[in-house]
């Protein structure tokens, strides 16, 4: 009798072992699942990005390529300003004449050396004071 109690535990243990097993690969199958369906979810949000990112940087290349003319176009406006400037007599006194007063040049100094008239040097002095005052009252703000 107590070899057959002894054959019965060692079938139970077996079928202990059977069982866990069992379970062991069920539990390792739906693992499996999870991560499958994980890496599906993963695979679809790396494609959604990736997709993301070439729409970004189409946008970007576009973006630069309009900025690049804009400036060639801007570079093309400055140099027939100057252009402009040079031709003009009058002009290129009234800013000789601008830059001398941000220098700190007065009146006379303006008549001297830019050859406009006394009330045009008096006007642009006082249109050079009117903006220095304007600049200090937004500094102090």
């Amino acid at each position: 009798m107590t070899q057959f109690a002894g054959g019965a535990y060692a079938w139970v243990i077996l079928v202990s072992i059977a069982f866990l097993a069992i379970v062991a690969i069920a539990l390792s199958f739906l693992a499996l699942i999870r991560v499958r369906r994980q890496e599906q979810r993963h695979q679809l949000l790396l494609k959604v990005l990736r997709n993301e990112i070439q729409g970004a940087t189409g946008s970007s290349i576009g973006l630069g390529k309009r900025l690049v003319a804009v400036e060639r176009k801007l570079n093309i406006t400055a140099e027939k300003q100057i252009e402009l400037e040079n031709r003009d007599p009058g002009v290129l006194a009234y800013n000789q004449a601008a830059r001398l007063m941000e220098m700190g040049a007065g009146v006379e100094d303006l008549v001297r050396s830019c050859g406009i008239g006394r009330p045009e040097a008096e006007l642009m002095a006082l249109l050079h004071r009117e903006l220095q005052d304007d600049k200090s009252i937004s500094h102090k703000h």
